[in-house]
């Protein structure tokens, strides 16, 4: 094994969002975990771990996606 490689333990990326970004990547998150199937438990397990990662569902909420001039 490569001492290149990334584990799966650890951490690959950072992301710099703004709030409107967090509230995309969410709402397709949770867009995409509400339509796997029971036989993509690894991929819920992972999908899961990303969510638990961002705000709340009512911060999420509160984020103003209208654009303003």
């Amino acid at each position: 094994m490569s001492d290149e490689l990334i584990r799966p333990d650890e951490t690959a990326y950072t992301l710099h969002l703004t709030r409107p970004q967090v509230k995309i990547l969410y709402t397709g998150l949770k867009t995409y975990y509400d339509d796997l199937g029971h036989e993509e438990e690894a991929i819920e397990e992972v999908v899961e771990a990303i969510l638990a990662k961002l705000p709340s569902l009512a911060e999420i909420r509160a984020i103003d996606l209208t654009l303003r001039p």
